[in-house]
C-alpha cells in the first residue's frame, strides 16, 4: 500500500510539473515567448543599428511580451548624451524616447561618464546611471536576461 501511495504521489507531482512547464512554454499569439533581453552597446557607430534592432525586437514580440534593457558604456554611452550624432549625422534622442515610451529601459555607465568626462547635465533623461556597464551586463545575465550584442 505504501508503495502504491508513493507511485501515485510521484505521478501527481510529475503531472503537475508537466502542466506548469507546458503553460510556461506556450508562445504568445505571434509565436514568440515572453523574453527578457539585455542589449549591450559599447560602440557609438553601431548604436543606431542596435536601437533599430530593439525596435524590430519589440515589433516582433509586442511591447508587453518583451522586457528590454539597453546597457551602454565606452563610446556607446555617447548615444545617451544629448546632441550626439553618429558618422551619418543621425541623432539618438527621438529613437530613445520612442523606445522608452514602449517600455525599454536605458542605462549609462558611471565609469564611462567619469573616464570620458561626460557632462551629467547632457545625459538623456531616460538613461539610468549605473556603476559599471560590464558588471550590469553580467548581473542581468545572472538574472536570466538573454544577451544581444548588435
Amino acid at each position: 500500500m505504501k508503495k502504491l501511495t508513493a507511485i501515485a504521489t510521484t505521478a501527481l507531482i510529475s503531472a503537475t510539473l508537466i502542466g506548469c512547464t507546458d503553460q510556461e512554454l506556450k508562445p504568445a499569439k505571434n509565436g514568440y515567448h515572453q523574453q527578457k533581453v539585455v542589449y549591450h552597446v559599447n560602440n557609438l557607430q553601431t548604436a543606431n543599428g542596435a536601437l533599430r534592432n530593439v525596435k524590430n525586437h519589440l515589433n516582433a514580440l509586442g511591447d508587453k511580451n518583451a522586457e528590454i534593457i539597453v546597457v551602454t558604456h565606452s563610446s556607446g554611452a555617447f548615444s545617451m548624451v544629448e546632441g550626439t550624432k553618429d558618422k551619418k549625422g543621425n541623432s539618438f534622442e527621438d529613437t530613445i524616447q520612442k523606445l522608452a515610451n514602449r517600455g525599454v529601459k536605458f542605462t549609462i555607465c558611471a565609469n564611462t561618464i567619469r573616464g570620458k568626462k561626460i557632462d551629467k547635465n547632457r545625459i538623456n533623461l531616460n538613461a539610468k546611471v549605473i556603476p559599471s556597464g560590464v558588471a550590469e551586463v553580467a548581473e542581468l545575465q545572472q538574472k536570466g536576461y538573454l544577451y544581444v550584442k548588435p
